[in-house]
């Protein structure tokens, strides 16, 4: 468990989700949340999401979303960035984007910073540390932040239900766009009642 930033990020579950989301206000932070619980993807790629990555041109929520490669991290320390990845759109995140109306018309990016911007300047998209702040904002206020939780909890949560759920390690790893089955492995969590379960399986 992740404690003071050190560690592993823990799993959240549904309900815990659930708790986070109540305790975001802003329509456009909870579907942050939303993305980041129904597809895995690093808040780093989140923040970067353009509008058509999600949509198309008459506004309607597309079957799969894409996440562009140049936005992705690059895993063990390579140079090479990570290949574009799409993830097949869950009907609870369907009809969340269905719902939502992006704030900024002018604006490509699906989450545009508010920050004031002189006439010409170009709109960007939030950061990632702000992104964290109202993650974490929200956790607390959740009465969760014992609980070690960071965004990267989103992420080894995806991976850890799948696998629970009896997903195959080979559809996660496609789901997350991994060349290497062994990237998995520091993602799921495991406890004692899995443990448990699966002496309990002979």
């Amino acid at each position: 468990m992740k404690n003071n930033r050190n560690g592993q990020a823990a799993v959240f579950t549904a309900k815990e989700y659930s708790r986070i989301r109540n305790n975001i206000h802003s329509q456009k932070y909870k579907l942050l949340l939303d993305l980041a619980w129904f597809t895995g993807e690093r808040w780093g790629a989140l923040v970067q999401m353009k509008i058509a990555d999600l949509y198309d041109a008459e506004g309607n929520p597309l079957k799969l979303i894409t996440f562009r490669a140049r936005t992705r991290k690059a895993v063990g320390g390579k140079k090479k960035l990570q290949k574009t990845r799409q993830v097949p759109v869950h009907p609870t995140l369907h009809e969340a984007l269905k719902a939502y109306t992006p704030e900024d018309p002018d604006s490509e990016w699906l989450f545009p910073s508010k920050r004031s911007y002189t006439e010409g300047e170009i709109i960007k998209h939030i950061s990632l540390r702000y992104a964290d702040m109202v993650f974490r904002e929200a956790v607390q206020k959740a009465g969760l932040e014992s609980r070690g939780l960071s965004t990267h909890s989103s992420r080894r949560s995806f991976v850890t239900h799948l696998a629970r759920n009896g997903v195959s390690l080979r559809i996660i790893q496609k789901l997350l766009g991994y060349a290497d089955l062994k990237m998995l492995a520091v993602y799921i969590d495991v406890t004692d009642c899995d443990l448990e379960g699966a002496i309990a399986t002979l």
